[in-house]
């Protein structure tokens, strides 16, 4: 591909802004980002005060990457989780415990873990999501990335034409209606990406209910030192207080909820293009009540500062999407995080831009690819809990957007 000539990269996420960084890097000199709004996007799944980094994964391909995300199922992804950090995590420090020894390391968590056994992770962690974006926003920036938001970045609609046995996208159409012309569109739009693609049983959007509760400094205090906590029966993990606001985040990857929205001849689920207010349906934030009165007892009945539904794409067993759609000469799509994309932030760029450019492993290459068919999305991965996945109600929609 000729390095001069125009890419447009729909979405300001870790996707998108990772795959513009390191086409940038590799000489790619007219890279445009469009997206609703400025990066950090406000509703995206990759902004928050604070994301997961760690490298627990049952499958050996996402366990090279960063080594994360939950991939056999229940019990079992536990046992080949360690296996792999063993095998794979050069002298990873790991921490196993039965009952209340995790109590007894770490008095913050106070509930009763007496039937519970697990591991600790001593070298994972967390990371401010919003100003890892942030920063990664404005490295792009200083590469050269131009940027477009709001009406002029929200983009409705791919403007294609068909010439051969495949449509070539010869643009976008913003909200503004302002045709933005390019030789090669990257779709990295996440969640939202239903709006603007059929996506064939390949991807569903999800909203996963996440709560924030304000803590006292004192509260914070006794807290500190705890680790991220995971209840992989459950799926509810929650963090330890961040500093200086003192807030208690957590939320619950399971199988989420879905939308519907109309669009001729079908429905898809996907979060609203334009807004959606701070709403969690009601057994979604018991079973974040849940969570806390097993882990945080004293805080399961204080009142949500916030609490809201973030936004996965799940795919039909956790992989990404990253390939040339097979429709179109210039379409490639960057999608399918499935909640666990963030932590690869420094590196995610490279392995797209790999496939982008055809020299990706064939192992890359046929776990991310745009599949021909693609079975219906089964409740999870091996790595969430919870109950199954529902559509909100009428009225529950009405109440979110």
């Amino acid at each position: 591909m000729d390095k001069g000539k125009s890419i447009l990269i729909i979405g300001a996420g870790v996707f998108g802004l990772s795959t513009a960084l390191e086409l940038s890097r590799r000489g790619y000199t007219d890279i445009t980002v469009l997206d609703r709004h400025t990066a950090p996007v406000p509703d995206g799944s990759s902004v928050d005060i604070s994301r997961i980094i760690r490298p627990d994964y049952a499958d050996k391909f996402y366990a090279r990457m960063g080594i994360e995300a939950l991939h056999e199922f229940k019990n079992e992804y536990l046992k080949d989780a360690r296996d792999n950090l063993e095998k794979l995590g050069d002298g990873l420090n790991l921490w196993t415990f039965i009952g209340e020894e995790a109590t007894e390391r770490y008095p913050g968590i106070h509930g009763d873990l007496s039937q519970t056994s697990g591991y600790c992770n001593l070298d994972a962690g967390w990371a401010n999501a919003a100003e890892s974006i942030k920063h990664l926003a404005n490295l792009c920036k200083d590469a050269g990335v131009k940027f477009l938001s709001g009406e002029q970045g929200t983009v409705t609609e791919l403007v294609s034409e068909k010439s051969t046995d495949r449509k070539t996208i010869s643009g976008v159409r913003p909200a503004d209606g302002k045709v933005v012309n390019a030789d090669t569109v990257i779709l990295a739009t996440g969640a939202w990406t239903p709006h603007l693609l059929k996506s064939g049983n390949r991807f569903l959007a999800t909203g996963q209910p996440v709560g924030y509760m304000q803590l006292t400094p004192e509260e914070a205090v006794e807290m500190q030192g705890s680790p991220v906590m995971i209840n992989l029966s459950t799926g509810w993990f929650a963090f330890p207080p961040t500093p200086g606001d003192h807030l208690l985040k957590m939320a619950r990857h399971g199988y989420g909820f879905e939308t519907t929205h109309a669009s001729e001849p079908s429905r898809y689920s996907a979060p609203s293009l334009s807004f959606q207010h701070d709403y969690l349906p009601g057994d979604a934030e018991q079973a974040l009540r849940d969570g806390l009165a097993l882990f945080l007892p004293k805080f399961k009945d204080r009142a949500f500062s916030k609490a809201r539904l973030c936004w996965y794409t799940d795919t039909p067993k956790g992989d990404f999407i990253v390939d040339y759609h097979p429709e179109y000469t210039n379409l490639f799509v960057a999608t399918g995080g499935s909640g666990h994309a963030f932590k690869f932030l420094p590196i995610l760029g490279q392995y797209i831009a790999d496939n982008f450019e055809g020299i990706a492993s064939e192992e890359q290459r046929r776990k991310w690819a745009w599949s021909e068919t693609a079975e219906p999305i089964m409740p999870g991965d091996g790595s969430r809990g919870g109950p199954e996945r529902r559509v909100l109600t009428e009225e529950e929609q009405a109440r979110l957007f």
